[in-house]
């Protein structure tokens, strides 16, 4: 008989669950992976590929399930295929929007595409002192949303979907307890996260711009939110001990 649910971790990848120390990494896989009280979903910026090459490194915990590409996918962890029940409400809101996004974009000053082909949204490199608050104004009256992350990435999404209505979708749908949930990020595309009413660790080397918005929230969900100064890896473990997730602490 499978055991009870005790901790459903839903972690940012880059600079979240493959951030820290090689040794705090380590010591976080080996326990999650020991388990068998322990769903692991990977919501990450991340497509496909990268996620299929990633858990083929040796000692990566392999995910039940995928929330990629900013929240406007849901693979399953096992055969990486699109899991059409979903990602039917993203589909339907981004209607194949891709080539006219990126047509009203193509002149807009401080954008550089991104190469991977992606599914339900556009999204770019963007230079923080050429981009345009035109820019970011343009996308939001054309009925898309756009999410600046890492003084990095701009990414255009369907209206109303991002990580954490995608996270809450699929934990509402597989019926997951909600109360077992812990979400893990360190940017600005992870904030949605930190708004679900979910338990949420912003790890210690989150950007300033998060730092910011999360110390903005409502009190009802700011109370939800760890924020340790161990990064990475590390941070996870520590919201994981915080919030007694696991019958025995990560160590």
């Amino acid at each position: 008989m499978k055991a009870p649910l005790n901790l459903v971790l839903a972690t940012d990848l880059d600079g979240t669950f493959l951030g820290g120390t090689e040794a705090e990494r380590r010591a976080l896989y080996q326990e999650l992976d020991a388990r068998d009280d322990v769903l692991l979903i990977f919501v990450t910026g991340r497509d496909r590929d990268f996620i299929r090459e990633l858990v083929e490194t040796p000692g990566m915990p392999r995910p039940r399930y995928v929330i990629g590409d900013v929240g406007t996918s849901v693979f399953d962890g096992d055969t990486f295929q699109p899991i059409p029940t979903l990602e039917a409400d993203i589909v339907s809101r981004w209607n194949d929007a891709g080539p006219r996004v990126r047509e009203m974009l193509s002149a807009e000053p401080g954008l550089r595409p991104q190469p991977t082909p992606f599914r339900h949204r556009v999204s770019y490199y963007y230079d923080p002192e050429q981009l345009q608050p035109r820019t970011v104004a343009r996308i939001e009256e054309a009925g898309f949303d756009c999410v600046l992350s890492a003084d990095t990435y701009l990414d255009v999404l369907p209206r109303g979907i991002a990580k954490g209505p995608t996270l809450l979708r699929l934990v509402h749908a597989l019926g997951l307890p909600a109360e077992r949930v812990l979400t893990a990020g360190d940017t600005m595309n992870d904030l949605s996260l930190f708004q679900t009413g979910l338990r949420g660790v912003a790890v210690g080397n989150a950007e300033p711009r998060l730092v910011a918005a999360l110390d903005a929230l409502p009190p009802e969900q700011a109370r939800l939110i760890h924020r340790p100064r161990a990064e990475g890896a590390a941070g996870i473990a520590d919201a994981i001990r915080h919030f007694s997730l696991l019958p025995e602490a990560v160590a």
